[in-house]
C-alpha cells in the first residue's frame, strides 16, 4: 500500500477547502453587488420606459404609461408626461390668460400666442364670478407683482443669471404699506376682491378697472399722488401710470380719514421667506408663481399640506397633478400625470407623485394645480388627456418654455 499517496488526499483537501473558504467571501460580495445593482434596475416603478427626445435646444419631452388596472388603484395605470429643460440652453415665462389679472384662456391658446414649443398649466384661481381667473396665491410677472401669496403656501421664483436662468423654491410671506405722510396702513393684498376691513391695491396689470361693488371707498393715485377720493362709487378706473387702494369699514374709514386730492402717497410691498436660514433675496426673481404644496426639499419626500392648510384628502385621494421641479444637475422638470380615467390613468396622491418627482432625479419640487386643469402642450399638441368631460379647461395661468436665441 502506497501510504505517501493516502497521506497527501487529506492534505490536497484542505488546501481546497481554505481555498474555497478564502473565495467565499469574495462570492458573497460578487452576489451581494449583483443584488445591489439588480435592486437599482428595478426600482425604476414609473418611469422604467421613459425616454426623452430634444424637440429644441434645452428643451427635452418624453412620454410614459406605466402601472397597471386593478381593483386596487395603487396599481395605475398612469399616463405620465415630462418636459426636463436645460436651464443654460432654454428659459421659462410665466403668463397669466388674456395678459391681465382676471380671466380665463387654454394652455393651448397661450401656448400658440406665444410660440412656446412647450407650455403647462400653472396656479390655483378663481373659477366663477367677477373675478374669474384670478390668481389664488402668489403671482410675479416681469417683476410686476399681481397677486399676494395665499396662506404662505409653496412658490417657485425664477431668476436670471445672464448665462443661464435659476429656479428657487420657498414659502413666502407677503407684506404691504401705504404711506399718506406720518400715517401709515397694512395693505391686505393686491387685485382681488375685498373682504371686511380690508385695503387692497389694484395695478394697471390687474384690469382696465377695479371691477369692486359701491361699498367703500377709492382712492385713485397717479405717479405717488392722490389724484380722486371716490367714495361709495366703485370700479375705478386704474391708471397705468398709477394705481387705485380699495378700502372696506375699518380700513375704508382710516382713507377717508387721511386721503386728500393732491397729498403725497407711497405704496410699499415685500416679500419674505418664513424658512429659517433662507437667505434668498427675493428680489432678485423676475417671476414667481404659487401653487402648493411643497413636496421634495433637499431631495427627500417633505409634504408640507398641513403647513399649507389643505385638506387631507386632497394629499391622500388621487386626481391628475402637475409639478415643478429642479434636478440635482440644476435643470427643470416640468411633470404631468393624468387621472380620473379608470383603464387609462388612474391620477396619484400627493405622496405617490412625490414618489415618482424622486424616481426623476428631483431634489426639490412642489405641486400646481391639478384636477381638469392638468394640461401639457407640447408643439401645439396637447399630449395629455385633460380630465373634464368637455375637454381642455381654460385656466388662468400657464408656464412656457422657450429655446434662448442663438
Amino acid at each position: 500500500m502506497n501510504t505517501s499517496h493516502r497521506s497527501r488526499t487529506p492534505k490536497i483537501f484542505g488546501n481546497l477547502l481554505s481555498l474555497f473558504l478564502l473565495l467565499l467571501p469574495s462570492a458573497a460580495i460578487w452576489q451581494s453587488q449583483a443584488a445591489v445593482a439588480q435592486q437599482q434596475t428595478s426600482t425604476a416603478r414609473f418611469t422604467e420606459s421613459l425616454k426623452f427626445q430634444e424637440i429644441e435646444p434645452g428643451i427635452e419631452y418624453g412620454q410614459t404609461s406605466s402601472g397597471h388596472a386593478s381593483n386596487d388603484e395603487s396599481t395605475g395605470p398612469w399616463l405620465i408626461n415630462v418636459v426636463r429643460v436645460d436651464l443654460t440652453r432654454a428659459r421659462l415665462k410665466i403668463v397669466h390668460a388674456l395678459d391681465e389679472g382676471v380671466g380665463l384662456e387654454t394652455v393651448s391658446s397661450l401656448a400658440a400666442r406665444y410660440h412656446a414649443p412647450a407650455a403647462v398649466n400653472g396656479g390655483y384661481f378663481r373659477v366663477a364670478g367677477t373675478y374669474r381667473g384670478d390668481s389664488i396665491g402668489l403671482l410675479l410677472l416681469d417683476r410686476n407683482l399681481i397677486s399676494e401669496s395665499y396662506r404662505e403656501r409653496a412658490a417657485f421664483g425664477l431668476i436670471d443669471l445672464g448665462n443661464k436662468s435659476e429656479i428657487v423654491f420657498a414659502h413666502l410671506k407677503f407684506s404691504g404699506e401705504v404711506s399718506l405722510g406720518a400715517a401709515k396702513h397694512a395693505v391686505d393684498g393686491l387685485n382681488r376682491p375685498i373682504e371686511p376691513d380690508e385695503l387692497i391695491v389694484f395695478t394697471p396689470k390687474f384690469h382696465r378697472t377695479t371691477l369692486t361693488t359701491p361699498d367703500g371707498i377709492e382712492v385713485v393715485v397717479r405717479r405717488n399722488q392722490v389724484s380722486a377720493v371716490l367714495d361709495h362709487k366703485g370700479s375705478s378706473d386704474i391708471p397705468a401710470d398709477g394705481y387705485v387702494i380699495s378700502a372696506a369699514g375699518k380700513s375704508r374709514e382710516w382713507l377717508l380719514a387721511n386721503a386728500r386730492k393732491g397729498s403725497k402717497i407711497t405704496f410699499s410691498w415685500r416679500l419674505k421667506s418664513i424658512e429659517a436660514g433662507d437667505n434668498t433675496d427675493w428680489n432678485r426673481p423676475y417671476s414667481l408663481l404659487g401653487g402648493g404644496p411643497q413636496l421634495i426639499k433637499a431631495g427627500k419626500i417633505a409634504i408640507t399640506d398641513k403647513q399649507e392648510k389643505m385638506s387631507a384628502t386632497f394629499a391622500a385621494d388621487r386626481h391628475p397633478r402637475t409639478a415643478i421641479a429642479k434636478l440635482g444637475s440644476g435643470k427643470l422638470l416640468l411633470v404631468t400625470v393624468d387621472g380620473r380615467q379608470p383603464g387609462v390613468s388612474s391620477g396619484m396622491s400627493l405622496y405617490l407623485l412625490a414618489d415618482l418627482l424622486l424616481e426623476l432625479g428631483a431634489v426639490e419640487a412642489m405641486n400646481l394645480d391639478g384636477g381638469g386643469s392638468t394640461t401639457m402642450v407640447i408643439q401645439n399638441k396637447i399630449v395629455n388627456k385633460p380630465s373634464d368631460q368637455t375637454g381642455e379647461r381654460p385656466v388662468s395661468d400657464a408656464i412656457l418654455v422657450f429655446a434662448k436665441p442663438k
